[in-house]
């Protein structure tokens, strides 16, 4: 990665210039058997949607404040870069109440209607398929998604020493964030070509950055896993093998 990035948006443009086609993240749920991989393309795309949705029909701008009720997955993830890419500041596990709109998953529907502002809700279902019948209150990300631009500008630019992200009860800027993503990739001995295979939340710094931060920041890769706890040890090995990892968290 590019030592003048100061944003997670930065780190993922600098991915995206350097190498477009190689995986980025690569998401399994043993729950369901489902096994999602994203190339940095093709994640950049749906970041660059999700961006569109957030700044033009949310109406979020730089600053807002957006409460993201999601587990550990690979939308969860492109919502993240997404905020970082407008400037508005991901909450992680944040009070709908205090929010400025909030993102939820299918069983924190009731809790993320005390939000005031927009509301969208994410089935997290296979292929990023929609609900089955629409929440009431919520748009639909699967419906509002894939009809937004392939290409993102903010309106205004992205401030590196604005806040980013609330988590762990404490906020990093940007700058701060890309720092700390960076320091842990040095811990781990991460470098370009590095595979990280994680079943952490996304609910900790910890799970936030063996999950996408720390490998993005030193141009390696990760295997999210949810629901780790249903695969059998063997099942473990088999699939650290497959997916060519180089270190598991």
């Amino acid at each position: 990665m590019n030592a003048t990035d100061r944003t997670p948006a930065d780190l993922l443009r600098s991915a995206l210039a350097a190498d477009p086609g190689r995986p980025l993240v690569t998401f399994y749920d043993d729950a369901t058997g489902e096994r999602v991989e994203l190339s940095v393309a093709t994640f950049a795309n749906w970041v660059a949607k999700t961006a569109n949705l957030l700044q033009g029909d949310l109406g979020a701008e730089p600053g807002d404040r957006l409460a993201l009720m999601l587990p550990a997955h690979w939308q969860s993830a492109v919502w993240l870069l997404a905020c970082a890419s407008v400037g508005v500041v991901a909450e992680v596990g944040g009070d709908p109440a205090g929010a400025d709109l909030v993102v939820s998953g299918p069983d924190t529907l009731e809790q993320a209607l005390a939000c005031g502002g927009e509301h969208v809700a994410l089935a997290l279902r296979p292929l990023g398929g929609r609900f089955p019948q629409p929440p009431a209150g919520f748009a639909d990300y699967a419906v509002e998604v894939p009809g937004q631009g392939d290409r993102f500008a903010p309106f205004a630019p992205v401030d590196p020493e604005g806040p980013a992200l609330v988590v762990d009860g404490g906020e990093l800027t940007h700058t701060a964030l890309v720092a700390r993503a960076r320091e842990d990739a040095a811990k781990q001995g991460l470098g370009e070509g590095s595979r990280v295979l994680t079943g952490l939340g996304y609910d900790t710094w910890d799970g936030l950055s063996a999950g996408l931060y720390a490998a993005l920041a030193a141009g390696g890769s990760v295997v999210l896993c949810r629901n780790l706890d249903r695969l059998s040890p063997e099942g473990l090995d088999r699939r650290s093998e497959s997916e060519r990892v180089t270190h598991t968290v």
